[in-house]
């Protein structure tokens, strides 16, 4: 098989936002507690977070992190996680059906976000709360002082404010699964009230209306409709959710379904525009997915376990073990994200540590990377730049998902220099090899710098606390630049690429 793309300085889609390249942490599972916080810990600092952990957080060069959910948040009461630990109260957590200590709060989030060189994305409970819970947070989040929510602040140790920028509007809120679940009237309402209140406090500020919890829920898109057009003059961005699974165990039908990731940008791009023009308005509305991963593996089997338990403190929850199979999809999924960068601003794989992450911890034992860290981690340091046009084209194959899926997902992002071209390349192909030809137009002095890539022949193979290392970048084999500048060779089957392709500048 032999696909060929081209690339062209002068064909670009869009700047790639960094913040595509976020994450997320809810107060559910091991997330928060023995994840990112585990005092006592021999690698925990004096303030609990288990610096392990920081460091692999630190080499994903994690842009933005939004917390504290997620479900958790519909209701939350967020001055339980603030003052003395001690005055803290333990309460029950509908949503996952266990207590919560509150021993980490807005301000613990503040001092690991700093610690992990990330900015705060905080969500709001707008399930069983509402405008003056919203606004009194964002003061004792954002204002300086000389007023009773700031000055609480400084009281608990926290003289400057946190300056958060960008604001959830609640969770979900199309899902009958939600606490205070609300009709997309209702919840456009109220959502464009508490949007209107912030930008009161500061016009600068950013926030994120909620979409549809996925794209095949019933009221799919008529609740982005409504919601927009009750709250378009007010918010900067809509979310979007959706996981994956290979329920089916039908690898090439996996693969596939990056296209329905696809399909759910390219409708709600449609919806925004089309309240735009009614409208009449010349804002932009964007796009934030705010949660995607693979999670499927154990999800029938947590449904239950959390249906029966009786309120446990932090248990293990929704603990994906990532394969290669999965690393590669992750790929696919990223490679969406970077070919709608005109559309997708913002977006946060769910989640970091522990509950559907990248990062695994042992409570009171080692950390460790997961498959799917390491395509995450290409993407987030080199695929920020522009995102290059990419036409490619070669063999495909036909599933369930679609018709004419190609074997070649590729993505490409002129650095923010325009001094390189990071390549993220996947062969979907289970059997055969795939050559490849990509023709750099524009660009000359062209030299491969770096090639990893992930491969082998178990896809179920992943990572564990006893091998590691089972699933990690090899160095890249069988690609070259010919004599016309062009990126040529071959893909081994079923595997993941990342190429740094050094150019003049323009």
């Amino acid at each position: 098989m032999r696909a060929k793309a081209t690339l062209n300085r002068e064909y670009t889609i869009s700047t790639v936002d960094k913040r595509v390249y976020g994450s997320f942490l809810e107060h559910m599972g091991r997330a928060v507690y023995t994840g990112i916080y585990e005092p006592g810990h021999e690698n925990a600092d004096r303030d609990g977070f288990r610096t392990d952990v920081l460091d692999m957080v630190r080499d994903l060069d994690m842009p933005i992190v939004r917390y504290p959910g997620g479900n958790f948040v519909s209701a939350y009461r967020w001055e339980d996680g603030i003052g003395p630990r001690a005055e803290r109260p333990v309460r029950l957590d509908l949503a996952w059906r266990t207590r919560e200590t509150n021993q980490v709060g807005v301000n613990e989030f503040a001092d690991w976000a700093k610690l992990a060189g990330t900015e705060m994305m905080l969500a709001m409970n707008l399930g069983s709360r509402g405008l003056d819970d919203a606004r009194n947070f964002l003061e004792y989040c954002n204002h300086p002082g000389g007023t009773y929510w700031s000055d609480l602040r400084a009281k608990h140790g926290y003289k400057e404010p946190h300056n958060v920028r960008i604001w959830c509007l609640g969770n979900e809120m199309d899902g009958p699964w939600q606490v205070g679940h609300k009709s997309a009237a209702e919840y456009g309402h109220l959502a464009n009230e508490v949007s209107k209140a912030f930008k009161y406090f500061d016009k600068t500020l950013e926030t994120v209306v909620c979409g549809s919890s996925n794209d095949k829920m019933k009221t799919y898109p008529e609740w982005e409709a409504t919601v927009l057009d009750a709250s378009y003059d007010s918010v900067d961005y809509i979310s979007l959710h959706k996981y994956f699974g290979n329920e089916e165990q039908d690898t090439l039908n996996y693969y596939a379904k990056a296209i329905d990731l696809d399909r759910y940008i390219v409708t709600i791009g449609g919806v925004i525009d089309y309240i735009k023009a009614k409208k009449r308005s010349k804002r932009d509305v964007k796009i934030c997915f705010d949660e995607w991963n693979v999670w499927y593996h154990d999800r029938k089997e947590d449904g239950e376990r959390i249906a029966s338990w009786d309120w446990p403190e932090a248990p293990p929850l929704l603990e994906e073990l990532y394969n290669l199979e999965d690393a590669i999809f992750v790929g696919s999924l990223l490679n969406v994200f970077i070919r709608r960068s005109d559309r997708v601003k913002i977006a946060c794989v769910a989640q970091l540590v522990n509950v559907i992450a990248p990062i695994l911890t042992k409570a009171g034992g080692p950390a460790w990377r997961q498959s799917i860290y390491y395509p995450l981690q290409y993407a987030s340091k080199y695929g920020r730049g522009t995102a290059l046009t990419v036409a490619a084209s070669g063999p495909t194959y036909d599933c369930e998902v679609a018709q004419d899926v190609p074997y070649l997902d590729l993505s490409a992002v002129l650095q923010e220099d325009g001094k390189s071209i990071a390549i993220f390349a996947i062969n979907r192909s289970l059997d055969e090899p795939l050559g490849i030809t990509v023709d750099l137009q524009g660009f000359s002095q062209v030299n491969i710098l770096q090639h990893h890539m992930l491969e082998g022949e178990d896809l179920k193979a992943g990572n564990s606390v006893e091998d590691q290392n089972r699933i990690v970048p090899k160095a890249g084999r069988e690609l070259t630049i010919d004599e016309a500048g062009s990126l040529v060779g071959s893909l081994p089957p079923k595997s993941y690429h990342f190429v740094l392709i050094s150019v003049a500048s323009a």
